[in-house]
């Protein structure tokens, strides 16, 4: 199989990392801590992130994103979403000038709010191959096997099925798509989303509210998704309503858990603090709230996590500033 190499040894990475090299087929984890990449080289565990996986023989190790990128065609980066621009500007100039670029980033990009397809094109150029990799799944369920299926969007069919065929496993299976604006924002949004869903169930609302909350936020990611060209297909599909319905309900997810340590009362700083790992979420509300606001979208659940996060709201008044919305029909 074709070498891959992974930027990003945190979760998400390491769990791709650990599917791309089953079965004995080359790859390449970089990350950029030094001290972490030798104790997963002296352990072959990756103990903080994701403790009891076994790395796979096949798969290599790098603290040295010149050397872990230099002659590899195929890029898989999985860096956090703030992080994203100047990971591709630290490795252009070692890149063959062939290289293919996917990427399993789900967000924004911090202070310009831009879907990150476009952040590859400014930085690589708008010729360049590109995919991203997106859908419902949790990082240990991956590592260790269990079934899985996402989404592999690229305007390029043929690479789209070569990303797909690279990831598939008995257990793991991609599904291809041409829709990358509409796969990005169903993978950004839904971390939103899932904070608000997080605050219902901390406040103790009950699954009548966590179900009206994902409905009506699939609604929200929809009319943003199309505003920026996204497809009606892709929302109804594992990267849209099927990432939304894992991240809301099952606590693996970090962006739920944050909501549920501030439907419990705990500070922000507190909650992340806890988390003691990135969570999407808080940033990527931030920028879709800008950006709604920018294309005339109304987003009242992404409008309300914001004021949460960002201007102290409390959460009981967030939830009442919903309910106590305009009266309006259903489709709108």
């Amino acid at each position: 199989m074709t070498p891959v190499t992974v930027l990003g040894a945190g979760s998400w990475g390491t769990a791709l990392a650990i599917q791309l090299a089953r079965g004995g087929d080359p790859a390449t984890l970089w990350g950029h801590d030094p001290r972490h990449m030798a104790s997963l080289q002296e352990e072959r565990v990756n103990t903080r992130y994701l403790p009891g996986v076994p790395l796979p023989d096949s798969l290599q190790l790098s603290g040295d994103l010149a050397c872990a990128v230099r002659g590899v065609r195929d890029i898989l980066v999985v860096v956090p979403s703030h992080a994203f621009r100047a990971t591709l500007n630290a490795i252009q100039p070692h890149l063959r000038s062939d290289v293919r670029l996917m990427w399993a980033t789900k967000g924004l990009e911090s202070g310009s709010g831009k879907l990150l397809h476009r952040v590859v094109e400014e930085v690589l150029g708008e010729a360049q191959t590109m995919a991203v990799v997106s859908g419902p799944t949790f990082a240990r369920e991956v590592a260790v096997g269990l079934p899985t299926a996402l989404t592999v969007a690229s305007k390029d069919e043929n690479y789209a099925c070569f990303v797909a065929e690279r990831l598939r496993s008995d257990t793991f299976r991609a599904y291809t798509s041409p829709d990358v604006a509409g796969v990005e924002v169903g993978g950004a949004v839904k971390n939103v989303l899932a904070i608000a869903a997080g605050i219902s169930d901390g406040l103790g609302f009950g699954a009548n509210a966590r179900s009206a909350l994902i409905t009506r936020g699939l609604a929200e990611i929809m009319r943003l998704g199309n505003a920026l060209g996204g497809r009606h297909e892709t929302f109804m599909g594992l990267a849209g309503l099927g990432d939304l319905v894992l991240t809301c309900t099952d606590d693996q997810s970090r962006n739920r858990r944050l909501g549920l340590a501030l439907g419990r009362g705990n500070t922000l700083e507190a909650a992340l603090a806890d988390i003691d790992q990135v969570v999407e979420g808080v940033q990527t509300a931030r920028e879709v709230h800008d950006l709604a606001l920018s294309q005339g979208v109304e987003m009242p659940i992404t409008e309300q996590v914001y004021a949460v996060l960002y201007e102290a709201r409390a959460p009981k008044a967030a939830v009442h500033a919903l309910l106590t919305r305009e009266q309006k029909a259903e489709g709108l």
